[in-house]
């Protein structure tokens, strides 16, 4: 069985992906986004989800656990259109998958 790739983000960060011709969808609101992943979890074919960083941020907590819980899809979030640098970003993502999966904090150096 092949698995496919969606993208979730902003209806103006979903151009560019359809442009490179991935399958988008485009959510609005953090509501709509929750929505939209909801639908991505009960499809069978679905095997990565790219979720720009604004609406996996808002994630309610269920839905952080149901991903927790599943291996497929693997849910990845991307960091959206920004006008400054955030250096400090990929760290702090790392740091919180690492906790995540072994329990507890650590600091990165």
């Amino acid at each position: 069985m092949s698995y496919g790739v969606r993208v979730l983000c902003r209806p103006v960060v979903a151009a560019g992906f359809g442009l490179a011709g991935t399958r988008v969808l485009e959510a609005g609101t953090a509501d709509e986004g929750v929505a939209c992943l909801r639908d991505l979890l009960a499809q069978p074919d679905v095997g990565v989800v790219l979720v720009e960083e604004g609406l996996h941020d808002r994630l309610p907590e269920d839905v952080r656990r149901r991903l927790g819980r599943n291996p497929l899809p693997m849910v990845v979030p991307f960091p959206g259109p920004a006008w400054e640098e955030r250096p400090e970003a990929a760290e702090s993502y790392i740091v919180e998958l690492l906790r995540r999966v072994i329990g507890y904090r650590v600091r990165l150096r």
